[in-house]
């Protein structure tokens, strides 16, 4: 019986060694952790953070919800770089060279909530952004090159709390896109170069409305033009803001009807021969008539002049004609009575000769 119980927890020992080793075996083909990256299984992190990688790593565990990859040196995200980790809630991407990234690069992140993309060279963002994280609250692209954001994201970022543009070459910024993060509660926009012309005062309006229903903002220091050089987007009133011009309404008749005087005046205006003209430029002088409305309004005044030159020639040649006719009236008018007396002597006179005449 002792021989019997002894074979029979030889064999237990023996099935648990087994077992441990084949859970050590299947474990890292399961979860196995990328080289010069620290993995933490049980706060489901993975920090690959300043390891001079230059490339997303391959076999990253699914089951990570946290990745730390600053400081490192990628420069491009292809797309559907992080597809196999799906479960990603915590991104952090700062401090590396990206310049550029995949339309589809953050595609299968369903669950991604907070994106940090600062200190990069990021030149521009697709409109299909918010298409990729439906889920995300927290995007900060500070210290970038961005010059220009879409207009439009294509839909509503429903989630975005927290919205940081610091430290980029933005001029302006379009208020839809804006209006896309209903429930935005802080947003970030100093040292930029804003221009504080006609385009910024869709921002200006909607930054008044977003403090009053208590969200927070660092401000929009104005950098141009001149006048308003370090003052802050909202202390400029309203009324100093004038609607923007529409120059393609305004100038089609004429590009239309007189494309070589237009073509003259482009080659003439400093913009164009150095070639830094300004698509969202506020013109602060009126516009120019269109040349075919100034040829309208030149030939209408000459035709009303010579008409009421015409017009007075023949209201003097009337006044002539009748002054002319009456005076012709009473000249002839005068002669009549002698005539009739002479008519009056000349029948005396025969009378007178026959009285003379011998009987």
């Amino acid at each position: 019986m002792l021989d019997e119980g002894l074979c029979c927890r030889a064999w237990a020992m023996k099935g648990v060694l087994l077992l441990v080793s084949s859970v050590g075996i299947l474990l890292p083909s399961v979860g196995s952790c990328p080289k010069k990256c620290l993995c933490h299984p049980s706060s489901n992190s993975v920090d690959c953070s300043g390891q001079g990688l230059s490339k997303i790593p391959p076999d990253l565990p699914p089951w990570t919800v946290t990745l730390l990859l600053q400081d490192n040196q990628i420069h491009w995200l292809p797309a559907l770089a992080f597809h196999s980790v799906s479960l990603l809630t915590t991104l952090n991407l700062s401090n590396n060279s990206l310049s550029n990234l995949a339309a589809e690069a953050f595609y299968g992140l369903p669950h991604l909530q907070v994106l940090n993309i600062t200190q990069n060279s990021l030149l521009s963002i697709e409109s299909s952004f918010a298409h990729a994280l439906p889920g995300l609250r927290e995007l900060d692209l500070s210290s970038n090159s961005l010059s220009s954001l879409p207009t439009s994201l294509g839909r509503p970022w429903k989630n975005l709390t927290v919205f940081a543009m610091q430290q980029n070459h933005l001029l302006h910024l379009d208020r839809e896109l804006l209006e896309a993060m209903p429930k935005v509660r802080l947003v970030l926009l100093k040292d930029n170069p804003w221009k504080c012309d006609c385009h910024l005062l869709g921002l200006k309006l909607w930054l008044e409305r977003f403090i009053f229903e208590g969200g927070e903002t660092d401000g929009a220091i104005c950098r141009l033009p001149e006048p308003w050089k370090g003052k802050d987007l909202l202390s400029i009133p309203h009324e100093l803001y004038q609607p923007c011009p529409l120059p393609s309404q305004d100038l089609a008749p004429s590009l239309v009807q007189q494309p070589s005087a237009t073509q003259q005046d482009a080659q003439k205006s400093p913009e164009n021969s150095s070639g830094q003209q300004d698509p969202l430029e506020c013109e602060t002088k009126p516009k120019p008539k269109p040349t075919n409305l100034r040829h309208a309004v030149a030939t209408v005044v000459i035709t009303g002049v010579v008409c009421g030159i015409v017009c007075l020639m023949m209201l003097a040649a009337a006044i002539y004609g009748c002054t002319y006719a009456a005076i012709t009236a009473q000249y002839q008018g005068r002669p009549l009575a002698p005539t009739r007396k002479s008519e009056k002597i000349g029948s005396k006179e025969p009378m007178e000769l026959m009285d003379t005449s011998p009987a």
